[in-house]
C-alpha cells in the first residue's frame, strides 16, 4: 500500500513539474533590422533577386518593419491603459492595414519582374494558408 501511494505522489509530482517547465519558455524576438535582413535573404533565395532589387526591397521592408513596430507599441500602450478600440476605430485600423498591404503590393510590383511577382504572390498565399489553422486554434485566446 505504501508503495502505491509513493508511486502516485511521485507520478503527480513529475507531471506537475513537466507542465511548469512549459510555461516558463520564452523566446527572444529578433529586432526589426534582423527580421528585415532575414526576409531579404529568404526572398533572394526564393525569387533570385538582383543586387539592385535586394537594396530596394530592403528599403521597403525596413520602412514596413518600422511602421509595424510603431503600431505594436501603440497597441501595447492601449492594452496597458486598459482601453479597447471602438467598432469604428477597429474598422479604421483594418481599413488602414488593408490600404498598407495594397500599397506594399504595388511597390513590390514596381521592384519585381512579372515572373518574380507571380512566385512572390504564390509564396504569400501559401504562408497565409499555412497560418490559417494557427489563427483558428488561437481565435478565443486573446478575448476576455
Amino acid at each position: 500500500m505504501k508503495k502505491v501511494v509513493l508511486m502516485a505522489i511521485l507520478a503527480i509530482g513529475m507531471v506537475a513539474f513537466a507542465q511548469e517547465e512549459k510555461r516558463d519558455f520564452k523566446r527572444e524576438r529578433f529586432t526589426p533590422e534582423q527580421r528585415t535582413e532575414l526576409r531579404v535573404k529568404q526572398m533572394t533565395l526564393d525569387l533570385d533577386l538582383s543586387d539592385k532589387q535586394q537594396v530596394e526591397i530592403k528599403k521597403l521592408l525596413t520602412e514596413h518593419e518600422t511602421t509595424r513596430k510603431n503600431k505594436m507599441e501603440e497597441m501595447k500602450k492601449m492594452k496597458k491603459e486598459g482601453a479597447r478600440p471602438t467598432a469604428d476605430e477597429r474598422f479604421e485600423m483594418q481599413k488602414n492595414r488593408l490600404d498598407e498591404q495594397i500599397d506594399f503590393k504595388n511597390k513590390m510590383k514596381k521592384i519585381l519582374n512579372k515572373e518574380q511577382m507571380n512566385k512572390w504572390e504564390t509564396i504569400q498565399k501559401d504562408r497565409k494558408e499555412k497560418m490559417e489553422p494557427r489563427h483558428k486554434r488561437n481565435e478565443g485566446f486573446h478575448k476576455k
